[in-house]
């Protein structure tokens, strides 16, 4: 699970992982097999601001508005801390 902003760099390093090849690309051309069939990329963001199309392409987007969600999870986040 990846939980914040979406920055132009590593979300571009994150395409070859997210595509069928599932293979994460290093800036030295290195290659590193990630997934396993079973494992899933879970991304939660604010915006997609800064994604390219491409990544954008690669990912399943659900959105939430805060008018749907309502208030109780925003109660509840607040009671936990």
């Amino acid at each position: 699970v990846f939980d914040g902003p979406v920055d132009a760099i590593w979300i571009e390093n994150m395409n070859t992982v997210m595509d069928d090849n599932k293979i994460l690309t290093l800036a030295n051309n290195d290659r590193i097999p990630m997934l396993r069939p079973n494992v899933t990329l879970h991304f939660e963001v604010e915006d997609l601001r800064n994604a390219s199309p491409a990544t954008v392409s690669r990912a399943g987007i659900i959105y939430i508005s805060e008018a749907d969600l309502g208030w109780k999870p925003f109660v509840a986040t607040y009671v936990d801390k």
